[in-house]
């Protein structure tokens, strides 16, 4: 008798265990893939074909869903849809800024691009989105609460300009954090190195590159910048992140990039682990 209660309480205990994998599994397979808006187009840079290299990379690599908003227009003054509409993000849980505005420096135009940042929408930026959105004179450093500060304020580094088309050597400045851990520093092919001229507060530096530049008279030096980093924008600390690397699409297509990018979106949406992993359900095929 006691053997049957005991084989009772056992397949009890299994049963309950079994239903509870059960419930598990059917909650982690029913994770709502994050929403990606996508920005692409403007000067200078392959977008056409670089907006689906990340797409499919993105989504490959993540529980996510990828909707492009793209121009073809090469122009430093991209007519893109988001543009005068502070409400572009709306239904969005992360904004990936491709884009290359550089001469689009109308306060009401950048404020309307930001508002969705400054309401609590992460976002992520990459190469040319941090040569965009600029008021005044770029090299000269911003102040934070000005006009000319606000799109850097929001980048959390601010940049000028970038050096020839030469490799950069990426290391990882701080390799505890969740975006970077376990990452090992490479050397990309042909990219630029975009210039440093004020690093905020907010800002938190994850990478750095160096890359070789020849003078004119033969001469070398080393010419060194933030790469990589997080910034916290705004009165809700939006998580925001950002990597100028990205110029060419071998840099973009490349797995560690994507690689990058991706464990960067995921921890501006709060869906990274401290060990850089996925949360559970947000993973490649949702898992």
């Amino acid at each position: 008798m006691d053997l049957i209660r005991l084989n009772s309480r056992a397949l009890r205990f299994v049963a309950s265990f079994v239903l509870l994998l059960g419930i598990t599994a059917q909650h982690v397979s029913a994770a709502q893939a994050l929403k990606v808006l996508l920005i692409t187009g403007g000067c200078c840079h392959d977008y056409e074909g670089q907006k689906d290299i990340l797409k499919k990379g993105l989504e490959a690599r993540a529980n996510v869903v990828v909707s492009q908003v793209h121009t073809p227009d090469k122009s430093t003054q991209p007519p893109l849809p988001i543009l005068d509409d502070p409400n572009y993000a709306d239904g969005f849980d992360v904004v990936v800024h491709d884009e290359c505005g550089a001469d689009i420096s109308e306060e009401a135009k950048v404020r309307a691009v930001l508002k969705p940042h400054w309401d609590g929408t992460p976002g992520v930026n990459l190469h040319c989105a941090a040569h965009s959105y600029r008021i005044g004179n770029p090299r000269d450093p911003a102040t934070p609460g000005t006009p000319h500060g606000l799109w850097f304020e929001y980048l959390g580094i601010q940049s000028s300009g970038h050096g020839p088309h030469e490799p950069v050597e990426i290391q990882f400045m701080n390799t505890t954090h969740p975006i970077t851990k376990g990452f090992r520093g490479w050397r990309t092919s042909k990219e630029e190195l975009y210039n440093n001229i004020k690093i905020f507060d907010s800002a938190r530096p994850l990478a750095s590159g160096k890359q070789k530049v020849r003078r004119r008279n033969g001469e070398e030096r080393d010419d060194k910048a933030v790469v990589v980093w997080t910034n916290e924008y705004g009165p809700k600390k939006t998580k925001v992140f950002t990597t100028t690397l990205g110029h060419y699409s071998e840099t973009v297509r490349d797995s560690r990039y994507l690689d990058l990018v991706t464990r960067g979106l995921l921890w501006a949406t709060g869906h990274l682990t401290d060990d850089g992993k996925p949360v559970a359900g947000y993973g490649p095929g949702g898992r």
